[in-house]
């Protein structure tokens, strides 16, 4: 085992609807180990970005203990929350509307520093932005220029600089690249990757593209209707995916050849809903292999290889 520098558990947020509690996030386990990316993949709905947010404490959560670095960030008053924001930051899926329009690039990056009293005058924040550019590919020329001057893939390296500004150790990536040309997005991953390995960053990088998290992520979860239905390294999940739903998951992933073509699995039935949802399985109206699952509630079991599933009907699958 690793050194866990965050550690989520039974992580619940709910909102309030006409209709009842939605239930966003119901019940998370897991934990990230120092300096490794945990993907968070899932159909759109599923309760990814609400949970990166939630433990970012950018959204109260309902119930549940956010461990981070040893210490249970959910009963931090406001002026510890200031602090470990230094620590955890966010870097946002639309790089147009996470940045201010009326501020320059400069600006923009050099805030965080600002608001925690990082540089003690305007030499030495120009400088510190400067570096900042640099460090994600982002020319000198540039620090007067507004975001609508720039293209979607500079607007991202500002929203990563402007994460990195306060040397977090964490940071929370809501499918930062979604939002960028296939081209630019290999540019950004590998910056990315290149800033972990030089700074040691810890990642949860939450996406719906499977093709990039097998490829960013050493550990892999699976959210399905706000729960954690399997949670695995990478490769053990892409070789040997064992709930119906991370199966279906990887068979809508295209294969670059005409020979080997992989047999998709088209989901049916009727989607549960999240507004007060009945005991049992929430995948159960849309599993092959449903019995009694419409009224126990699966938990995660482990089934060796550091690979976690919850599923009744495990013994079946396995």
């Amino acid at each position: 085992m690793g050194d866990k520098i965050l550690e989520v558990k039974n992580l619940k947020k709910y909102f309030k609807t006409p209709k009842g509690m939605l239930h966003a996030v119901d019940g998370l386990n897991f934990s990230i180990d120092r300096g490794k990316t945990l993907g968070v993949v899932g159909e759109s709905g599923c309760g990814k970005s609400t949970t990166g947010r939630v433990v970012l404490r950018l959204l109260e959560p309902t119930d549940g203990e956010i461990i981070f670095e040893g210490k249970n960030i959910r009963i931090f008053n406001k002026k510890q929350l200031r602090e470990i924001r230094r620590k955890m930051q966010i870097i946002f899926q639309d790089p147009f509307s996470s940045l201010n329009p009326r501020m320059t690039v400069s600006e923009i990056i050099g805030e965080p520093l600002i608001i925690h009293g990082l540089v003690k005058n305007k030499n030495e924040l120009h400088k510190r932005v400067l570096e900042l550019m640099d460090t994600v590919g982002l020319t000198d020329r540039l620090v007067n220029t507004y975001p609508h001057e720039l293209d979607g893939g500079r607007r991202q390296r500002i929203g990563i600089a402007r994460a990195l500004s306060l040397n977090p150790k964490f940071i929370v990536c809501d499918e930062p690249v979604s939002a960028l040309d296939v081209s630019i997005q290999a540019q950004v991953l590998n910056l990315m990757q290149d800033l972990q390995q030089e700074l040691g960053l810890t990642y949860m990088f939450i996406t719906h593209d499977l093709s990039v998290v097998k490829h960013f992520s050493d550990d892999i979860a699976v959210m399905y209707l706000g729960q954690l239905v399997e949670k695995a390294p990478a490769r053990e999940l892409f070789n040997n995916p064992v709930h119906p739903y991370t199966e279906a998951l990887l068979s809508a992933i295209p294969v670059p050849s005409l020979k080997n073509k992989r047999e998709r699995i088209i989901l049916k039935g009727e989607i549960t809903s999240p507004i007060n949802p009945e005991p049992g399985c929430r995948f159960a109206k849309r599993c092959p292999h449903a019995d009694h699952c419409n009224v126990t509630e699966p938990v995660l079991q482990d089934i060796g290889n550091g690979h976690f599933v919850a599923c009744n009907i495990i013994k079946k699958l396995v």
